[in-house]
């Protein structure tokens, strides 16, 4: 693939995941905030339990709007309830969307031809499914995501570590089932090369699963457990959408793009270069 072709796919790859953080901020902002805010609710409640007499709590600011810094002070340089859930969570999403998108579209760069003779938007879902699978599904089974500020502080540098390593190990293991199931299609063909790869996947992830510590302490006790299932919900359906959104978006960019050289090579040299 010539080096303008990927470029093209890369960019068009992060317009993708723009449109994609769109309609995962969407998602989030509608289905994800109540949850966050009904979090924050709990901590204030029980902050405001554990004050030592004289001491004010800061609940209830006007219009529902709650800063998250323990000083008036700090309330005051903080950005507000409202604005977090708003514009800092849509510039999040987005800026994530982004960057997930182009990183995307350079895996899909790898991928077309190479795990068969599949089109330009059959490619884009199966990377996007890919994706979805190995860098959110399988490190969440194992660590779930959590509201904000229900955790003990004390652990969160030891649990964003696991976290980002579970995220590593899965694509690195998600990757070696690629590489496994090609290398076993001569013999066992496609089919059964893809679910002995997937056996294969599945597998050293339980052991994984079952070797990394857990996340005992990410959840304080006493947390509401409806709460806590209605969050991770929320989480789950975001990046779901996110990449559901994106495999379609970038599906139809990408055969735009790829067509119109497919079609001006001719079928024979198509099917060679796929073969290849």
């Amino acid at each position: 693939m010539h080096a303008s072709t990927v470029r093209s796919l890369l960019v068009r790859g992060m317009l993708a995941g723009l449109i994609a953080g769109l309609f995962a901020f969407a998602v989030a902002y509608a289905v994800g905030e109540p949850s966050v805010n009904g979090a924050i609710a709990v901590e204030e409640a029980k902050a405001a339990g554990e004050a030592p007499a004289g001491h004010g709590s800061h609940a209830g600011h006007g219009g529902g709007t709650v800063a998250v810094e323990s000083t008036e002070e700090e309330e005051e340089e903080g950005f507000s309830r409202s604005t977090q859930s708003t514009f800092g969570l849509a510039t999040g999403v987005l800026v994530y969307g982004v960057a997930l998108g182009g990183i995307a579209s350079l895996a899909f760069s790898f991928a077309l031809g190479r795990i068969g003779r599949f089109s330009p938007r059959a490619t884009a879902a199966l990377t996007a499914a890919a994706a979805f699978t190995t860098v959110y599904l399988v490190p969440f089974l194992k660590y779930p995501a959590t509201p904000p500020a229900v955790g003990n502080p004390d652990t969160i540098g030891k649990r964003t570590t696991l976290f980002f390593l579970m995220i590593l190990l899965s694509v690195l293991l998600g990757v070696a089932a690629l590489i496994a199931g090609r290398r076993l299609a001569p013999r066992l063909g496609n089919w059964n090369a893809t679910l002995a790869a997937g056996a294969g996947f599945v597998a050293v992830t339980a052991v994984a699963f079952a070797v990394l510590p857990g996340n005992e302490d990410s959840v304080a006790a006493g947390f509401p457990a409806g709460l806590l299932w209605d969050f991770r919900l929320a989480s789950l359906a975001v990046q779901a959408v996110l990449w559901a959104v994106f495999g379609i978006a970038f599906g139809v960019f990408a055969q735009k793009v790829l067509a119109p050289r497919a079609d001006a090579v001719g079928p024979e040299v198509q099917v060679g270069a796929a073969a290849g």
